[in-house]
């Protein structure tokens, strides 16, 4: 298994697979990361106040006072921690927000290659549990407010970093940028926000060929599907069969698709990448752009990766599902969990209404399971996009800054709600093959860890003096 995904990223950043000097910029950082991914955050049995204890101590080696940071932990959540530290400007500026949550998705050891919750670097490689999502980031943030208090910047802006809990735990309580946006709104209002979701894209000879900066991102909510009877003996079977029923209702949910949407996000984002992208593809993606849009088009770039369909349409779809209680009684209950990814321009209410026209049985009681939060999507500002843009092509020469929605959820979305803009950018480039995150062998590329790292010190940077 090691050689197959060896030869996936191809054997990475060979230099660094060769053990390349480390700058002392990049030792520290790797030490902060090691120490942060070897924390364990996870909900079943880690801590994220434990680590947010960790990353203030090594701020406060660096000079930070016990003034500019807080430890805040929600009533109720003795290991759901956050950790808020300012640098202080001049204040002529609104603040600059850097947002990343420390939690981290449940791994099973048996089933990983190696332990998830050691840093392990193999050719080129960090492995961990948290390794891409999203404790580089926060590694980074850490590391950064060391750089800039250690050369005594003096932003026009505040500059705030806020390390949150719980933020792959949908719902929760605990859900720290909500928590602190609810709660102590003043220790982290901005004007904008950094945050998880974007990155760039390599290809198989790894080059660079996108940047994607991520604005909007489309709206969590999932659905209980319920058929509930009076059940029976197996031996005299009722037509109305309560699994057979749910299972009829799911199939025409899996038969339909959700109307094509574009926002002016997507609507770029097909633009630019139909310049990058070359033949059938490069033609298709101009092709959905048409009024109207050409439909056989968008069922091509599908078969190419899905991610195309869940770029333009809200979509739901069957995760889990439950059913009987006994093997020789007809069940009285059948349950299913339905995940919807809900695009921004559209309403939860919306879907719902919809949810239960395709069904088409008021026998199967759709309920919400939670109340997704739904945002607008930010901006893509002039002054914002230039300095994304300038720090990237510095940093990668004639690589495009490409504008891209989310189709998966970051807790930008409760900031962008409340008007702080928020947008996912990293500078961390994956290769063809993703990052493994919330799955086996999550990983990135050593280079990508310490390139995404000079990049939002950076940007950070030049937002919070120009």
């Amino acid at each position: 298994m090691k050689k197959t995904l060896c030869a996936l990223v191809a054997c990475a950043a060979a230099g660094w697979a060769h053990g390349a000097a480390l700058t002392p910029v990049q030792a520290q950082m790797r030490e902060i990361y090691q120490e942060l991914v070897e924390t364990n955050t996870t909900n079943s049995s880690g801590s994220c106040t434990v680590a947010a204890q960790k990353m203030a101590k090594r701020l406060k080696q660096g000079g930070y006072k016990d003034s500019d940071m807080q430890i805040i932990v929600p009533p109720g959540g003795p290991t759901k921690g956050n950790l808020v530290v300012r640098l202080k400007g001049d204040g002529s500026r609104k603040p600059l927000l850097l947002l990343a949550h420390i939690d981290v998705v449940e791994a099973n050891r048996a089933d990983w290659v190696r332990d998830p919750f050691k840093l392990i670097e193999e050719d080129g490689v960090f492995y961990a549990r948290g390794a891409s999502d999203d404790k580089a980031m926060a590694a980074s943030f850490v590391a950064n407010m060391l750089r800039y208090k250690k050369e005594k910047l003096a932003p026009k802006r505040d500059v705030i970093m806020a390390l949150t809990c719980d933020e792959e735990m949908v719902p929760t309580e605990f859900d720290g940028a909500e928590y602190l946006f609810k709660h102590h709104r003043k220790l982290i209002d901005a004007e904008i926000a950094l945050n998880e979701g974007g990155g760039g894209l390599l290809d198989k000879n790894e080059k660079p060929v996108r940047h994607g900066i991520q604005a909007g991102e489309k709206i969590y909510q999932s659905f209980q599907f319920e058929v509930t009877n009076p059940g029976g003996h197996s031996s005299v079977p009722r037509r109305d069969n309560a699994i057979y029923r749910l299972s009829e209702g799911l199939s025409r949910l899996g038969k339909f698709d959700f109307p094509f949407r574009l926002s002016d996000v997507t609507r770029a984002f097909y633009e630019r990448m139909s310049t990058i992208e070359q033949g059938q593809v490069a033609a298709d993606m101009k092709a959905i752009l048409q009024d109207p849009p050409d439909m056989a088009a968008l069922e091509r770039l599908y078969a190419v990766s899905p991610a195309h369909n869940a770029t333009v349409r809200t979509t739901c779809i069957a995760t889990k599902v439950e059913a009987g209680h006994a093997d020789n009684a007809q069940p009285q209950r059948a349950r299913a969990n339905v995940n919807c990814r809900i695009l921004p321009q559209e309403t939860v209410a919306e879907v719902e209404a919809t949810l239960k026209r395709v069904v088409a049985d008021e026998q199967i009681r759709i309920t919400r399971i939670g109340d997704g939060q739904g945002a607008p999507i930010p901006p893509l500002t002039p002054e914002l996009m230039t300095a994304i843009e300038e720090t990237s092509n510095q940093m990668w020469p004639g690589v495009p800054v490409i504008p891209t929605m989310s189709t998966g959820g970051t807790d930008g979305r409760f900031l962008n709600a409340g008007g702080i803009w928020t947008y996912g950018v990293s500078g961390m480039f994956a290769g063809p093959e993703g990052s493994g995150a919330h799955g086996l062998n999550e990983h990135i590329r050593v280079k990508s860890l310490y390139d995404g790292q000079e990049f939002l010190y950076r940007l950070a940077k030049r937002l919070a003096t120009q």
